[in-house]
């Protein structure tokens, strides 16, 4: 039975007390209330020991916002899957649309990352999407069948099964445009047909899908009551803890 996510992506936001007031504010909350998603945050790197400090005690989750795709070595300010496992840190963000954008990120770089996380065991929130100029030419589905083929589907069966997918419209992104409903399922019905194929239908049934790009309180119920929608991967709505945990308490 695949799992009912909700992850906040913090971004390059907060200082350290703030992030402190913040993570406080979420885990109290939670401990509060019953989800029926799990709940993950994913903290600027600065404060992920912290973060794993208020996991330890709750049912909080923590993730990195990013990895490289080398062991180890000389590759100042990067910070490795070895770093973040010794952190007992359980998902990692990679192939954000901002990384892939201003960072230039490939999907050959993207694979190798993934290999890496896996080698950890760190489970990948892996991003897919299109940009607006691909929605318009009609291309979006080339556009994610790509990604996927050329970032994820050299992994075997058992591995696969460790990575969340997460999609996300690069035009809805910060821009207050959400996919409709019905958009999101299309998208998420067509990835899940993919994995079908490669994999086989057991398989794609148990990977979990998110919706990233705008979601909200007032939007998170519908989006998340698709079908092929398994929850979502919330940018600035997961900077303030009540928005976030009405978001996670949306199924």
């Amino acid at each position: 039975m695949r799992k009912n996510i909700v992850a906040g992506n913090w971004k390059m936001n907060k200082t350290f007390s703030e992030a402190e007031e913040l993570i406080d504010q979420i885990f109290l909350e939670m401990e509060d209330k019953s989800f029926q998603c799990e709940v993950v945050i994913c903290t600027p790197a600065l404060y992920l020991e912290m973060a794993t400090d208020y996991a330890e005690e709750g049912r909080l989750k923590i993730g990195a916002q990013n990895a490289s795709e080398h062991e180890q070595g000389a590759y100042t300010g990067e910070i490795s899957a070895a770093m973040l496992a010794s952190l007992d840190i359980e998902y990692c963000i990679i192939g954000h649309s901002e990384r892939r954008k201003y960072f230039h990120e490939t999907n050959q770089q993207l694979a190798e990352k993934t290999d890496r996380l896996l080698d950890y065991g760190v489970k990948p929130i892996f991003c897919i999407g299109e940009v607006l100029e691909e929605r318009e030419e009609n291309i979006h589905f080339e556009v994610v069948k790509k990604q996927l083929e050329e970032s994820l589907f050299h992994l075997n069966k058992d591995e696969f099964s460790n990575i969340v997918l997460a999609y996300e419209p690069v035009w809805a992104i910060g821009t207050g445009k959400t996919a409709t409903p019905g958009q999101a399922q299309e998208m998420h019905a067509f990835i899940r047909s993919q994995i079908t194929e490669k994999y086989g239908k057991e398989t794609a049934d148990e990977v979990s899908i998110l919706y990233g790009g705008s979601c909200n309180p007032k939007n998170a119920k519908e989006l998340f009551s698709q079908t092929d929608v398994d929850g979502g991967l919330i940018g600035g709505a997961s900077l303030k803890s009540d928005d976030f945990l009405a978001i996670a308490n949306s199924f």
